[in-house]
């Protein structure tokens, strides 16, 4: 009988479809920010408030970072589960990375809606 130990393990289809989403996303902002700071003819920090005060890129903004984190979140989750054999210590790395993404999260919230 084999003994087998699983702590987060998801495979399949659905991984690979949501780290290549999150790349597209990813993708899409860093275009629309490099268009926006190359169409600027001068720039500067009323530049950045000016972008950053609407709700519109507000959202985007958190939605880039919202994918940054889950993206994030796939890859340490692979790395872990392919190079940390012990499962107590695979389990606390799972652990600590999901702790620090939602942490990461609640601060991005707090940066761009000053909460």
């Amino acid at each position: 009988m084999v003994n087998r130990i699983v702590t987060g393990a998801h495979f399949g289809l659905s991984d690979w479809l949501i780290q290549r989403v999150t790349a597209v996303v990813m993708a899409l902002y860093l275009l629309v920010i490099a268009g926006l700071l190359l169409w600027q003819r001068s720039f500067g920090y009323d530049t950045w408030i000016d972008l950053f005060s609407g709700n519109i890129m507000r959202t985007f903004s958190l939605l880039f970072l919202l994918s940054v984190f889950y993206h994030a979140w796939i890859g340490m989750r692979d790395i872990v589960m392919d190079y940390v054999k012990p499962a107590g210590i695979r389990l606390l790395s799972h652990v600590l990375v999901i702790l620090a993404l939602l942490l990461y999260t609640i601060w991005s919230a707090q940066i761009l809606w000053g909460l």
